[in-house]
């Protein structure tokens, strides 16, 4: 089978689009797919971590700073470049590859694109997460808590498949593999390590505005705090710094390959309410979430109204929450109960899921 995946990372786009596609190449990759990338070299982009990764990674032309995007769709700038330039740009890289799918992970993309790209593979999914224009693809792929088929509804022909939720999260193997572990030592919590968690680019530093507002608050005198951030995080050397003047032990890590291993091994995370969210769902990791992107709002709003994490509105917050959920005599009960409603919500293995239905599916 040979698949193609058109998505893009930059400083503005962040790096979760890409990533979770690299999850889904990954694993398909093990079934014995061949897979392509197609990406803009826009700053902050991750064409070296896919060669890395061992897929083949094309660059398109790099975006046209001067250009001028419409109105729509709202994500339309992250292309730097029009959809019909992109489009022609796409179909001649695909032109010798006879796909058997074509796999588009971008908000600027829509029908338009899609239509013109449809022949060039046998079958085309698309993975969103706003329900926010239309789509011409033969599956959608909308892993948010709390999305319906109905926010689709005039969105997607009739005859398109659907695969919503979190159980088709797409996650490495290793949160499957670590999600044991980490739930058999949540039967006792106690608040010794903390993550800090805020995307790989986090360009605005909510990183630094976290470990700033943590100053203020009474945590336990033992407490341990991990701070991750991608390799071009634009402020990681400011970051890096300010952990090392904190009140409590801080370290600062950069292109973690361990990731769930380290969620495992935590008894708290502050995060981003990104994808990452399903990481730490699958681990019963419970979280103090940050909204930073508004297409976050949904799945915090419903992660929260299951117990699974606390909204923090911004880092100004924090001491309250940290204190009223987990101070000394109360620590153990919100962590078990937050933790218990998360672990409920994906087992982990969403990339199978889906990899399997690619692989069968007669669609």
């Amino acid at each position: 089978m040979k698949i193609a995946f058109r998505t893009d990372a930059s400083l503005q786009i962040g790096s979760g689009h890409v990533m979770r596609c690299l999850t889904l190449a990954d694993a398909l990759r093990a079934q014995g797919a061949q897979c392509t990338f197609m990406c803009r070299p826009h700053t902050g982009n991750l064409l070296d971590l896919i060669k890395q990764r061992g897929h083949v990674a094309i660059a398109l032309a790099p975006g046209d700073t001067a250009f001028i995007a419409p109105a729509v769709p709202t994500h339309a700038p992250w292309l730097g470049s029009s959809w019909e330039s992109d489009a022609e740009q796409t179909r001649a890289a695909l032109a010798t590859l006879q796909l058997d799918w074509l796999v588009v992970d971008h908000y600027a993309l829509d029908r338009r694109w899609e239509q013109e790209l449809h022949n060039s593979a046998k079958h085309l999914m698309v993975i969103d997460d706003l329900a926010d224009r239309q789509h011409d693809c033969d599956v959608l792929l909308d892993q948010n808590l709390g999305r319906q088929d109905k926010d689709y509804e005039g969105l997607l022909s009739p005859k398109t498949k659907t695969l919503i939720g979190p159980r088709f999260a797409l996650l490495r193997p290793e949160f499957a593999q670590w999600r044991e572990y980490s739930l058999q030592r949540r039967g006792q919590p106690k608040l010794q390590h903390l993550l800090i968690t805020m995307g790989g680019v986090d360009k605005d530093n909510a990183t630094g505005k976290v470990l700033q507002a943590l100053c203020d608050c009474d945590l336990p005198a033992d407490l341990h705090i991990t701070v991750v951030m991608g390799p071009i995080a634009p402020c990681l050397a400011q970051v890096q710094e300010q952990a090392a003047a904190m009140p409590h032990p801080t370290q600062v890590m950069t292109g973690v390959n361990n990731m769930a291993e380290l969620m495992a091994k935590c008894d708290l995370a502050i995060g981003a309410a990104g994808s990452t969210s399903w990481e730490r769902c699958a681990l019963g990791l419970p979280t103090v979430l940050l909204i930073l992107a508004t297409n976050q709002q949904s799945s915090a709003m419903a992660l929260q109204s299951l117990g699974a994490a606390h909204i923090a509105a911004d880092t100004n917050q924090l001491n309250e929450i940290m204190s009223k959920l987990f101070g000394p005599q109360k620590q153990a009960v919100a962590l078990r109960k937050m933790s218990q409603a998360a672990e409920q919500l994906t087992q982990g293995d969403g990339a199978s899921k889906v990899v399997e239905f690619l692989w069968s599916a007669d669609v």
